[in-house]
């Protein structure tokens, strides 16, 4: 099948009228089935400290700021697993600031509990987690070393890490002009090593904090092309940004509720051809999550019935009955996943460890 060009996507991302609706029907024969998936999961944040000083993020805190979570616990963090157990969630994401332990704060922190760098915290609260709970890992902290991504894909079930945009450009405006790991460059790159690894991959772009449509065209390509070529990306995120008070970019306008379905349209039809599912965050867009769907979304992420979205903290989840009801009524079915794809639980992609932790839950 002849792939998508950025001619072809600009076409969609520039779209109005009639071609929006043509468009959208044109996703619906591409869907192989009526199912709509998610992850039941817990959102534990290991620390709110972070490298990175992005314009849109509420999560980084300051290290004096007496609320932040420096590091979490052990014990604390078994307790919420143990929490979401009961709620019977199956993914642990874990959550935190990329290269937090550049900060004095959290170096101190680790030397207390034994350890000298964050990654073999990391490692080890992953072990915990498939010791001693039902719930899988799944590791979303910023880029790592390939040396890093290969220890943790030994605990983790996926990972995941957000591009936002392949666009240099955006490294001087106010969404990531503080931020060092946001370099386009350094993402890709981890994306690469994760698909050079064979870990199970979740990435995805951000609209809304100043990119142009050409470069919503050309981050979207840049993922196809490293699923291309590694086959690891399982599902891709396309999110909205949105203001929350007391961000730098709180007066920042958040993209159009049209942009949005022009850019989910597009990039299900970047992946019309495999089977990479295209996500779309309901708590981030409550009134109008239907119709997404109808644009050819087929995932809602993970959904926590027991934790907030630390990122997107004035955005609460819905509940899963109000999930399985929006579903319904756009003419789908809800059903849950696991936070790693079927296709992928297998010895080529997972570790002797997942593949029988994953055995024992079914």
């Amino acid at each position: 099948m002849t792939k998508i060009t950025k001619e072809d996507i600009l076409q969609i991302l520039t779209a109005t009228d009639s071609e929006i609706i043509s468009f959208m029907s044109e996703t619906s024969k591409y869907r192989e089935n009526n199912l709509i998936t998610f992850s039941k999961n817990i959102f534990i944040p290991l620390t709110e400290i972070c490298r990175n000083d992005c314009g849109y993020c509420n999560f980084k805190k300051n290290p004096a700021d007496p609320k932040a979570i420096i590091l979490k616990t052990k014990d604390e963090i078994l307790a919420d697993l143990k929490e979401a157990e009961k709620y019977g969630c199956t993914e642990a994401l874990f959550a935190f600031g990329e290269d937090a332990d550049e900060e004095e704060i959290v170096q101190i922190k680790l030397k207390e509990y034994g350890y000298s760098k964050m990654i073999d915290y990391i490692v080890d609260i992953c072990q915990m987690t498939l010791d001693e709970t039902k719930l899988l890992p799944h590791t979303n902290g910023g880029n790592f070393s390939f040396e890093d991504l290969k220890r943790l894909k030994e605990v983790n079930a996926s990972m995941g890490l957000m591009l936002e945009n392949s666009s240099k450009r955006l490294m001087e405006l106010p969404a990531h002009n503080k931020s060092p790991g946001k370099n386009p460059d350094l993402r890709i790159e981890t994306i690469e090593n994760a698909g050079k690894l064979k870990i199970p991959y979740t990435t995805g772009i951000l609209i809304g904090i100043g990119e142009t449509k050409e470069e919503i065209a050309e981050s979207l390509l840049t993922i196809r092309d490293l699923y291309d070529r590694y086959g690891h990306i399982q599902e891709v995120i396309i999110q909205n940004f949105t203001p929350i008070p007391g961000i730098e970019m709180e007066n920042w306008p958040s993209p159009s509720f049209l942009d949005m379905i022009r850019t989910v349209i597009a990039g299900t039809l970047v992946f019309k051809d495999t089977d990479v599912s295209i996500q779309v965050p309901p708590n981030l867009n409550n009134e109008t999550a239907q119709i997404f769907l109808l644009c050819g979304a087929d995932d809602w992420g993970g959904v926590s019935p027991v934790s907030p979205d630390y990122v997107n903290i004035t955005s609460p989840w819905p509940g899963i009955a109000e999930l399985e009801k929006l579903t319904d009524d756009a003419g789908f079915e809800l059903t849950e996943r696991l936070c790693v794809y079927e296709k992928y639980i297998n010895e080529e992609w997972l570790s002797k460890c997942i593949l029988d932790k994953i055995a024992n839950l079914s």
